[in-house]
């Protein structure tokens, strides 16, 4: 699998372009529909481009500005329409002489003006040679505009002025608001650029401090967060504590602890304490400016469905222009109707077949997937390697630091007399385990809030630790232990721990044995339930491990797995995944993205979980910022969504032209439906926001 590297300076261009070929369906002045520049070394001021919307806000006004004018226009150009005085009566209050060129001077200034956005498309995908919708709206236009044109100025026939104005003005309309679902559509992208402050407290060397401009921050400076402002840059808690919000940055909805040591991540929302921070990772270091790349770059590359769209959408340009000429030839040749009425059918035909809706229907999914993934700590690196995730029939997990915590906790405690409980147990151990740095001995600590005081204390060497406890001799002990002191110990419980390949230590208290505590790498709390949600996916869910095959066996049966692969070397890890795949599955690998980089690579899908703020790894497809199983679970069940969303879109555009086409050209006007090119480009218009309203409603499950 290609290794992925980020964007080079200035060469994001977030397009949710909708177009024919390269994944743009909107030609003309808004085919390119940037989010500004990423990356320009200055922390993420730069990103401060996408308030607004950026060149969406921008087309969104101009198409605002242009329908406006162009309806006010339209008004004048109604009233001095032949067929509309004659309908509305007042033929003899509007009839002046001259009136028939002012018509046109007013009919031209709407061509003009409000055409310009399409006439100026026509040009751009006729120079690419990819004809798409701004082709069939300019032939369109530009035909009923010559024709009528002509009329007033000599030629016998009938002026359809009117019908032109109102199919301009509703194309802009319908554009208009086109462009403001496509700016909803990305506004999670924008809100991830909106995190970052402008300023920050810097603390100088004197201990004085100033406020400066985030962008203005160096590695190594240390700046003061007060209580409810945004952390400015990635760094590390130097000073101080509180608890932070980072739920927009990592999907982590609870506030997370932040102490002397702690990470904190730039754009996150700081508590209740004031904290002092030093800055370690400023521009495209940053996690928010790496998430923001990743994004666009997941935006941005291949997808196959949008190849199919694509396809679709240059063939029905060409199904469409062959479409209207034939329904103009068959009307005015074979049917004998006028050359008006046959010339305003093929427009109609070309206008209502636009294949606008069909360009929109991939790269609006591709844009709310992509940014609502992010919002939730899932971020898609390939775009093609994720739409794969619909099909993924196996998901191998890593062992540890994925589906358990890759550190030694208590599993179990048992005691052997009645005297003692299990927690009293564990609180004399933990109490003496306390002083002993070995990770057994960390591990049974950590199971203990508030320890009670020892004295006395002695390591054992090799074989453990002791010490005085509330006036008791407390030893924590190791088998061998008992084994060299001829301390007798049968209790299947002990056989059971033994055979899960728990490690297991012993209890003396003033010389009576009182009982035992295993330890285990401690399973996530979240594992049992993502296995038991994707077998419910219908994935056959397994685990590869360098651990004895004990362990593994035990963490199996405790989570419910198919399959676990035991005692397998790093370097061994990509041969077992092809071990799977050779039984002609579809594989996800899910691990840590670095002992775990080769087999990521070989999966079909590469899942690299608990990414934290390293979010630059090479080898995944995909990256979960937490270390969360669910995650996983999430990021296949987007994948599904996903694709469920795509091919809505593509039936309804699809769908709705097969419809459209006949209707259009007047397959039923025997039965007394006729459509105007104004009801047609309703139609169309009501199609694309169809298609754009129903991709935003993409959720995460």
């Amino acid at each position: 699998m290609a290794k992925h590297t980020m964007h080079e300076q200035g060469k994001q261009d977030l397009s949710v372009d909708h177009g024919q070929q390269d994944g743009r369906a909107m030609s003309g002045d808004h085919r390119t529909m940037s989010h500004g520049e990423h990356g320009s070394g200055k922390g993420h001021a730069d990103h401060k481009d996408h308030k607004g919307g950026g060149h969406h806000a921008h087309m969104a006004a101009d198409f605002k500005r242009r329908f406006w004018i162009s309806l006010i226009s339209t008004v004048p150009i109604l009233i001095l329409s032949p067929m509309i005085q004659s309908f509305l009566g007042f033929k003899q209050a509007f009839t002046f002489p001259g009136d028939a060129y002012v018509l046109w001077l007013l009919s031209s200034f709407v061509f003009l003006y409000g055409g310009w956005p399409f006439l100026k498309g026509l040009f751009d995908e006729l120079g690419k040679k990819q004809p798409g919708m701004m082709t069939l709206i300019a032939i369109a236009i530009t035909t009923a505009y010559a024709y009528s044109s002509v009329v007033v100025f000599g030629l016998s026939g009938k002026v359809f002025f009117w019908e032109l104005a109102t199919l301009i003005d509703i194309m802009l309309l319908g554009h208009w608001i086109e462009m403001k679902s496509v700016m909803g559509a990305s506004r999670a992208l924008e809100e991830l650029a909106e995190l970052m402050p402008s300023t920050a407290h810097l603390i100088k060397s004197d201990g004085n401090m100033q406020e400066v401009p985030v962008e203005k921050l160096g590695a190594g400076e240390r700046v003061l967060v007060k209580p409810g402002e945004k952390v400015p840059m990635d760094g590390e808690v130097v000073e101080g504590e509180s608890s932070v919000n980072e739920a927009m940055l990592t999907g982590e909805s609870k506030p997370v602890e932040k102490t002397v040591g702690s990470k904190v991540i730039g754009g996150a929302v700081n508590g209740e304490g004031s904290i002092t921070v030093e800055v370690q990772k400023t521009g495209q270091e940053s996690f928010l400016s790496q998430t923001i790349a990743l994004v666009e770059e997941a935006q941005q590359s291949k997808s196959r469905s949008q190849d199919l769209a694509n396809r679709a959408a240059l063939w029905l340009t060409i199904i469409a222009l062959s479409c209207g000429a034939i329904t103009l030839i068959v009307w005015f040749a074979f049917m004998s109707r006028d050359f008006a009425f046959s010339l305003e059918r093929a427009v109609t035909v070309m206008v209502i077949t636009c294949p606008h809706a069909l360009g929109l229907a991939v790269p609006l999914v591709v844009a709310v997937s992509t940014a609502l993934s992010a919002k939730n700590g899932l971020l898609i690196r390939d775009r093609a390697s994720f739409e794969r995730g619909r099909n993924i029939q196996a998901i191998i997990f890593d062992k540890t630091g994925t589906l358990t915590k890759g550190e030694f906790g208590v599993t179990d405690t048992v005691v052997f007399q009645d005297d003692m409980d299990e927690n009293q147990l564990l609180q004399y151990a933990a109490s003496v385990e306390t002083h002993s740095e070995h990770p057994i001995a960390k591990g049974i600590a950590a199971a203990v809030e508030n320890p009670s005081q020892v004295e006395d204390f002695k390591s054992i060497p090799g074989k453990g630790a002791r010490g005085r406890v509330d006036g008791k001799d407390v030893q924590v002990v190791s088998p061998g232990f008992l084994k060299e002191n001829d301390i007798v110990m049968d209790d299947e419980r002990i056989e059971k721990f033994n055979s899960q390949g728990k490690t297991v230590v012993f209890i003396i208290m003033d010389g009576d044995l009182k009982g035992a505590i295993a330890l285990a790498d401690i399973i996530r709390d979240e594992s049992k339930k993502a296995i038991a949600e994707l077998k419910e996916m219908g994935l056959r869910c397994m685990m590869l491990t360098g651990d004895n095959e004990l362990v593994a066996q035990w963490v199996s049966e405790e989570i419910g797995l198919d399959e676990y692969f035991a005692e397998v070397l790093p370097k061994d890890k990509a041969d077992k995944v092809k071990e799977v795949q050779a039984r002609g599955l579809v594989v996800a690998m899910t691990g840590d993205g670095v002992n775990d980089a080769p087999a990521l690579a070989q999966a079909d899908i590469g899942i690299a979980i608990g990414a934290g703020t390293d979010v630059a790894i090479q080898t995944a497809d995909i990256i979960l910022v937490r270390s969360n199983p669910m995650d996983a679970v999430s990021i296949l069940g987007l994948a599904r969504a996903t694709y469920r969303k795509m091919v809505q879109n593509l039936v309804w555009a699809t769908g709705y032209n097969a419809f459209a086409i006949p209707l259009a050209a007047g397959v039923f006007y025997g039965y007394g439906v006729i459509l105007s090119p104004a009801m047609g480009a309703v139609l169309m218009s009501l199609s694309t926001v169809i298609v754009a309203v129903n991709a935003r409603f993409l959720k995460i499950a």
